[in-house]
C-alpha cells in the first residue's frame, strides 16, 4: 500500500464524496455540511480530476453514482470511520465548558414522557450544549444514523445496520389514558366498547392493541387516528375517549390532574425502548458521555435514583 497516495487526498473531499453517496443531491449536501451549492460543485470536480472519473450522473433531481464511485465508497466510508474514532482520541470532553451539538433521534412519545427531565438535568450539567432532537421510528432510524443526521437514536428498534449499537433502556409497559376519573380501572369489555383514538405515524386505523385483542378474540372501535402522542391531552379532555399508549407518555400527561393512566385490563407483552448508534462514534468522549446521561435519565434502572 502507498502511503503517499495519502498527501494527494484532502479529507474535506473525501467527507463532500460520502455526503454526496448518501444525499445524491447537491442542494441536500450543501444544506447538510453548511456549504454553498458552488463549494458543492467545485468539490465534485476536484474528485472527478483525481478519481479520473465521473463519479456522479444527474438523472433528474439525483445525482446516481458510477460503478467507480460505488466502489471508492465501500472502502472510503469505513476508513472515514476509523479517522473520526481516531481523532476522537485527542481530545477530552466537558460538559460544562463543551459549545457542541448533539442530534439525537426521539420517537415522539419519548420526546414527550422522557426528554423533560433529561433537559432539565443536563441544562445545569452543560448550559451551552446544544441538543437538537429530531423525530424517529423504527422505519427511519437506520437512515438517520447512516447519513449522520443523528448520531444516537432512542425509539423501539429493528433491522438495524450490521455496524449499530444497541442498548436496552428500558421496558414499556402499555397504558390507558382517559379524562374521566373513576374508582374502578376499565374492564375488558368496557376497554373494547368504548371509542379509541389511535396514534400513527403512518395514518393507521389499526395498531399493536389491536394485534392483541385478535389473539383473544376480542376488537376495539378506533374512532380517531392521529400523528402524533402530543395532541392527546386536549383531544380526550371532556370526553369518553380512551388511548392506548407507553407508560412513561402516560404518566407524563397524567401529572397534570386532568387525565387518568391506568393499566390494561388484559395481558400485553412487553416491549423494549432502546438507545441505538453507529460503532463509529463508540468511543468518542462527548458521545459516550451523552449515551451515559441518557440512560441515567431514561433507563429504567435507574428511576429509583432518580429526584421526585
Amino acid at each position: 500500500m502507498n502511503r503517499n497516495e495519502l498527501r494527494k487526498a484532502d479529507i474535506n473531499l473525501m467527507v463532500v464524496f460520502e455526503t454526496l453517496m448518501l444525499e445524491r443531491n447537491v442542494t441536500k449536501v450543501a444544506k447538510k455540511l453548511f456549504l454553498g451549492q458552488p463549494t458543492i460543485s467545485s468539490a465534485l470536480n476536484r474528485l472527478r480530476t483525481m478519481f479520473n472519473d465521473p463519479l456522479f450522473i444527474r438523472v433528474g433531481h439525483r445525482m446516481e453514482p458510477t460503478a467507480r464511485a460505488e466502489e471508492i465508497f465501500r472502502h472510503l466510508s469505513p476508513a472515514l470511520d476509523s479517522l473520526s474514532v481516531a481523532l476522537s482520541l485527542t481530545h477530552d470532553f466537558d460538559p460544562s465548558s463543551s459549545t457542541m451539538t448533539f442530534r439525537i433521534g426521539m420517537s415522539d412519545d419519548v420526546e414527550y414522557g422522557l426528554l423533560p427531565p433529561f433537559l432539565h438535568a443536563l441544562r445545569q450539567e452543560a448550559p451551552k450544549v446544544v441538543f437538537v432532537v429530531q423525530n424517529v421510528d423504527h422505519w427511519r432510524i437506520s437512515d438517520l444514523l447512516a447519513s449522520g443526521d443523528i448520531t444516537v437514536g432512542i425509539t423501539q428498534s429493528r433491522g438495524l445496520p450490521a455496524n449499530a449499537k444497541r442498548k436496552l433502556l428500558r421496558h414499556i409497559y402499555p397504558s390507558v389514558l382517559r379524562a374521566d376519573a373513576s374508582d374502578t380501572p376499565l374492564t375488558l369489555d368496557e376497554y373494547c366498547s368504548r371509542p379509541h383514538v389511535l396514534v400513527s405515524h403512518i395514518a393507521n386505523v389499526s395498531g399493536f392493541a389491536d394485534e392483541w385483542l385478535a389473539q383473544i378474540g376480542r376488537s376495539r372501535q378506533v374512532v380517531l387516528s392521529v400523528p402524533q402522542y402530543s395532541s392527546l391531552p386536549a383531544l380526550l379532555a371532556g370526553t369518553d375517549l380512551i388511548a392506548s399508549l407507553p407508560d412513561y407518555t402516560a404518566e407524563a400527561m397524567a401529572a397534570s390532574g386532568q387525565l387518568y393512566k391506568e393499566a390494561f385490563p388484559f395481558k400485553t407483552p412487553t416491549l423494549e425502548l432502546s438507545m441505538v448508534w453507529l460503532s463509529h462514534v463508540d468511543s468518542d468522549p462527548a458521545e459516550r458521555w451523552l449515551r451515559s446521561r441518557l440512560e441515567t435519565f431514561m433507563g429504567e434502572r435507574n428511576l429509583l435514583s432518580l429526584p421526585q
